[in-house]
């Protein structure tokens, strides 16, 4: 399966390359990195990643969107957002981690689904976009086609959880072997819940 993998200035490292990982070690998907403009983005944590341009991805099997300190000027952007909800509404699945939910949510993507985020975030999601049904007690949700991690290591257990459902828990619990990963495979099995 492909996925459409997005980036934006200061995204958070480990949302984005914890789940890359997992999915590309499954041998199930391919993953191919997108921004808005295309060509270098940089995580938080100052990483260079070489991007495509956004318009020109193709339909998205999994749509795969990190959080970063970077989501906050991106809830600016409408262009963006517009692009966004556009890819999510095509995606077979829609995938987010940490606080990369709140583009989801902006784009009204999640609209009367359930969802979670960082918990340190937990509370603004909660203010800025009612009409999610956020949770707080969850490592990572799912609700139909999205599959939505609360903060950054949690993506890496949301993304196996994901390749459980569709590849199979023996491919998943593999991929978790092989990267020598301790999978937390209970989304609902939180220790950092608030």
């Amino acid at each position: 399966m492909n996925v459409t993998a997005i980036l934006f200035e200061g995204f958070e490292t480990l949302d984005m390359f914890g789940p890359v990982e997992m999915l590309g070690a499954s041998g199930a998907f391919e993953v191919r990195f997108y921004s808005r403009d295309g060509g270098i983005v940089t995580s938080y944590q100052g990483v260079p990643v070489q991007t495509e341009k956004l318009g020109d991805a193709p339909v998205p099997e999994v749509l795969l969107l990190p959080g970063g300190m970077g989501v906050y000027d991106m809830l600016e952007d409408a262009e963006f957002i517009s692009a966004l909800a556009a890819l999510s509404d095509r995606a077979q699945y829609v995938l987010s981690v940490c606080n990369g939910a709140f583009l989801y949510a902006k784009a009204g993507v999640f609209d009367g689904r359930r969802a979670t985020t960082y918990k340190a975030r937990m509370s603004r999601a909660e203010e800025m976009f009612p009409e999610v049904k956020w949770e707080r007690n969850a490592r990572w949700t799912v609700d139909g086609n999205l599959y939505v991690s609360s903060g950054v290591s949690a993506g890496t257990d949301m993304a196996l959880g994901f390749i459980a459902d569709v590849c199979g828990r023996e491919c998943a619990e593999k991929t978790a072997h092989y990267a020598e990963y301790s999978w937390n495979s209970d989304p609902a099995h939180d220790p950092f819940a608030c």
